[in-house]
């Protein structure tokens, strides 16, 4: 594919547009800002950043990395393991239906995209997103790099959404916190690219408590 087409395609996969459900989830935020954790802007751009720094950059990107090499080398094994390993690590029943049920819309658009694509390899990219976007990079020949930033500022992008609804705050201000929240992302994506094996794994207990109690919210904009 050449490059305008690959750059599309990436622009495509970063769209908050696309189908796969991002928007009806809150990662726990709807129940932080409920206990008063998280009240402006500011509380929620700390937030975002242990999230990222604690999550993302010691979980998602350093696993995302292992599934598109292990996509690469039609390693379906090594995608199996890292998969198990990625829903190991969402610490709460409704983060795990959230990767499972993302997953299984991405599985969707798969397969009207490539529908050549094996029934062994589908059943296991409808565990996760992550997993169906590393096998869709490599398939259309998109580095592992850029998808990473797609997967970095869709997240960003999301969060930032679900922050509009519930802190409150208004446009301009989120406009701002994707801005600032992306440069960070951006200054700490070669480190997440080279974490080890054995520094894979979150530390953000406030927010499995938050997703936890998030379940049995009594009134709730977004999904459990």
């Amino acid at each position: 594919m050449e490059h305008s087409r690959q750059w599309l395609r990436l622009m495509q996969l970063s769209s908050s547009s696309l189908p796969v459900g991002s928007f009806t989830w809150s990662q726990g935020l709807e129940w932080a800002v409920e206990a008063g954790w998280i009240t402006s802007a500011d509380a929620f751009k700390r937030w975002q950043i242990q999230q990222m720094e604690q999550s993302f950059f010691c979980v998602d990107l350093p696993l995302f990395i292992r599934l598109y090499r292990a996509c690469e080398q039609q390693e379906l094994a090594a995608v199996k393991r890292w998969t198990a390993y990625l829903l190991a690590c969402r610490e709460t029943r409704e983060l795990r239906e959230e990767e499972r049920n993302r997953g299984a819309a991405f599985t969707r658009l798969i397969k009207s995209w490539e529908p050549d694509c094996l029934a062994d390899w589908l059943a296991l990219l409808a565990q996760s997103q992550l997993c169906g976007m590393a096998w869709l990079g490599v398939r259309w020949g998109i580095g592992a790099r850029e998808l990473a930033l797609s997967l970095g500022y869709s997240w960003i992008e999301s969060a930032v959404m679900a922050g509009v609804k519930l802190v409150p705050f208004g446009q301009q201000a989120a406009q701002q916190l994707i801005i600032e929240l992306s440069d960070h992302f951006a200054n700490g994506l070669d480190a997440a690219f080279l974490r080890g094996d054995e520094a894979l794994g979150a530390a953000t207990p406030l927010s499995a408590i938050a997703s936890a109690r998030h379940e049995t919210q009594y009134s709730r904009l977004f999904r459990s």
